[in-house]
């Protein structure tokens, strides 16, 4: 029988019916420890009583009505939000590509609206990753997105993370609008920019004029045991910010967060979404807000992060022909690995173990928020069985 789906996935084969907090479920009760987590969306796990009640209550009231209506429930999460970071200003999306490409189109119109429409150029960095849209896959720092899509677009240009001399003189071209950086990159392998780099994005931006953008579409949201990754940082706040996945906790939600400054540009008739802020979406992503961001979520993350690691940090020393290094930041964890990262997924599910690939060889973890140091112990337990498994693979 032919599958009528279009072929851009390539699905490891396991079919869940069921989850609960980390595990998921086929229907014939094989049992799956999640460490892929939806790629860091389920922050709270598989149907949290929470996220359940909140998305049964409002499926019983109203779904969807387009924002040609007031949709009061974005009013309440862009206060929460706001309230919890540098931003004034939201505009809800469904994705974080639909976020970041928000970002970018403000940045743009920011300085058009100073008179300086030839300002369009968004600098990125080479490992990149913002999304599928034509837009985002020119803002990534990777070529291969866009292979077979036609030449690339003007505006975009990639530096290298290591290179100061170059992300300053990208930042000072008086056609420069934006710099867009991911503080932790996922999707380019779970590496978090150090502190300095940071700050030094954001003297030579506020130097210049330009906007600072953070994509923490895979960072944000506690992933990192803060509300977003780049509050472990002094006076290294964004302009406009990304955010998706863990937002919504396993729901379609984005958001663009903007300060008042940079949002003047986004005025009515600029931007828009038929599905974005819906009050379904935004019922869900309250719910989710108010879980993630309490005091002891974030707590957890740190401690039992720090667990995870150190126990991964053994199975590196244990295992050196495997693992070549423990990256990453906060639950946004990556192993740099010797052989293929491919096959190694494939030897962590014959543990029921599910994890995520992602570039330079890595593999992810990226756990519910609310990951118990038991829970944590299971996962390194079955990850040294893998590399094992690899050991004997190797040696074959």
């Amino acid at each position: 029988m032919s599958n009528a789906i279009m072929s851009v996935y390539n699905p490891a084969p396991v079919t869940p019916v069921r989850g609960k907090g980390i595990w998921l479920y086929e229907a014939d009760g094989t049992q799956w420890l999640d460490c892929i987590g939806g790629v860091a969306t389920n922050a709270l796990g598989h149907c949290h009583p929470v996220l359940v009640e909140a998305l049964e209550r409002q499926a019983s009231m109203v779904w969807h009505v387009s924002n040609a209506l007031v949709i009061d429930g974005q009013r309440v999460l862009a206060e929460a939000l706001t309230a919890a970071c540098f931003a004034d200003r939201v505009f809800f999306a469904n994705t974080g590509c639909e976020a970041v490409e928000c970002a970018i189109k403000a940045a743009r119109r920011f300085h058009a609206h100073n008179g300086q429409s030839d300002r369009i150029d968004i600098v990125g960095f080479t490992g990149s990753f913002h999304g599928r849209s034509y837009a985002a896959i020119n803002a990534s720092g990777n070529a291969a997105y866009l292979d077979g899509f036609g030449p690339a677009l003007p505006g975009y240009t990639h530096v290298s993370r290591h290179d100061a001399d170059g992300i300053a003189a990208a930042i000072a071209r008086p056609t420069t609008a934006a710099v867009i950086v991911e503080p932790v990159q996922g999707e380019g392998g779970a590496l978090a920019f150090d502190d300095d780099t940071l700050r030094r994005l954001r003297r030579l931006c506020t130097g210049h004029g330009v906007l600072l953008i953070y994509d923490e579409v895979q960072s944000g949201m506690g992933r990192t045991g803060r509300l977003f990754a780049h509050q472990w940082i002094d006076d290294a706040a964004p302009d406009i910010m990304a955010i998706a996945k863990a937002l919504g906790a396993g729901f379609p939600v984005g958001a663009c967060l903007a300060t008042d400054d940079a949002a003047k540009g986004m005025t009515p008739g600029t931007h828009g979404s038929t599905f974005g802020g819906n009050p379904l979406a935004m019922a869900v992503a309250m719910a989710a807000f108010t879980e993630i961001s309490r005091p002891e979520t974030l707590a957890n993350v740190r401690t039992v992060s720090e667990h995870l690691r150190s126990r991964l940090e053994i199975l590196r020393q244990r295992h050196p022909d495997v693992i070549v290094e423990v990256r990453g930041k906060g639950l946004l964890v990556g192993v740099k690995l010797v052989p293929n990262n491919r096959i190694f997924l494939a030897h962590a599910r014959d543990q029921h173990l599910l994890l995520s690939g992602c570039g330079d060889n890595c593999i992810r973890l990226l756990p519910s928020l609310l990951l118990s140091r038991t829970e944590a112990d299971d996962i390194v337990t079955r990850f040294d069985r893998t590399c094992d498994a690899m050991r004997v693979a190797l040696a074959a």
